[in-house]
């Protein structure tokens, strides 16, 4: 099945709900993590928001919303939740792609006119239910960890001093999604880098930075801090927690987190930067409160 034909269909159709897509070519990145923080974040802010799974093997966001849902039964403690759907496993061949089709497009089905956003989590590598949502995408977010095996996935990376990156793999698709869009129906799509912070010597910085800004330049995106806070973000998956939930305490073992703290400014910033809640209230917990403790109470991980 020719991907620019059926998605040029979706693309064309009256829009309502702003579509954010979380995608990377590598895998380990976080794009289920940073899929869940921004849904959080948007429903904190009083959207309606829809999340959709296009991980058919890894079903990475689907198993972290089951877990936010076993959370809430299991302490009746009440937190936001998307309106979550998943596309079931097709095989990968060209039979099955009409099948793949259909199932992204009943995941479709009604999301325009009933949410504000459609967050949607994608598969790493190159597959055709990416693609399409690639296609799809108002906002593009790529989490990257800030290393030069990681920005290869974006871009050819010629040796220092020998000329500048040029866009290839993930980078050639993302400009093939930005021109079809913008044919279907004028839209542009808004491609952000999110570089996760991994531990690198002074060396090592001083060779991700400058090439990072080249790679924004030519291959149009712009960038912006991601996650430091690893250990803890994956902590948080298990319960089916974020950063960005407050908790009043009455869940046992419960503490305070420094930790979790920093992982929730980090998601905050990387809010601010994509630019979505403007003209909305602001994402509760951002002001801090006369007598509050440091934060919101997290549970003992």
């Amino acid at each position: 099945m020719n991907v620019s034909g059926v998605s040029a269909s979706v693309s064309a159709a009256p829009r309502r709900a702003h579509v954010i897509v979380c995608g990377n070519a590598k895998g380990g990145t976080g794009k289920s993590t940073f899929a869940m923080h921004i849904a959080v974040a948007l429903l904190r802010a009083g959207n309606r928001v829809a999340t959709i799974d296009l991980d058919t093997a890894q079903q990475s966001l689907t198993r972290y919303v089951e877990n936010r849902r076993r959370w809430v039964r299991a302490t009746g403690i009440a937190v936001a939740l998307p309106d979550h759907r998943d596309v079931p496993h097709h095989a990968h061949d060209a039979v099955s792609e009409g099948a793949t089709f259909a199932a992204l497009a009943n995941a479709l089905a009604g999301v325009d006119a009933a949410f504000d956003f459609v967050v949607i989590d994608t598969a790493a590598g190159d597959t055709f239910l990416g693609r399409l949502a690639h296609r799809l995408a108002d906002t593009l977010v790529t989490p990257l960890n800030d290393s030069l095996i990681d920005l290869e996935a974006l871009g050819d990376l010629p040796p220092a001093g020998r000329g500048s990156p040029s866009g290839s793999g993930y980078a050639q698709a993302v400009a093939q999604a930005r021109d079809e869009r913008r044919r279907a129906d004028g839209r542009l799509l808004d491609w952000i880098v999110a570089c996760n912070r991994v531990p690198v010597t002074a060396a090592g910085e001083a060779k991700i930075a400058p090439r990072l800004r080249d790679m924004a330049s030519r291959l149009g995106f712009r960038f912006a801090d991601g996650i430091s806070q690893r250990a803890l973000f994956d902590e948080l998956f298990a319960t089916g927690l974020t950063a960005l939930d407050e908790f009043d305490g009455r869940s046992a073992n419960s503490r305070a987190n420094l930790a979790h703290l920093a992982a929730r400014q980090e998601m905050r910033r990387l809010m601010d930067h994509m630019r979505l809640l403007h003209g909305k209230p602001p994402m509760p917990g951002s002001e801090p409160q006369a007598g509050a403790t440091d934060a919101a109470i997290t549970p003992a991980l």
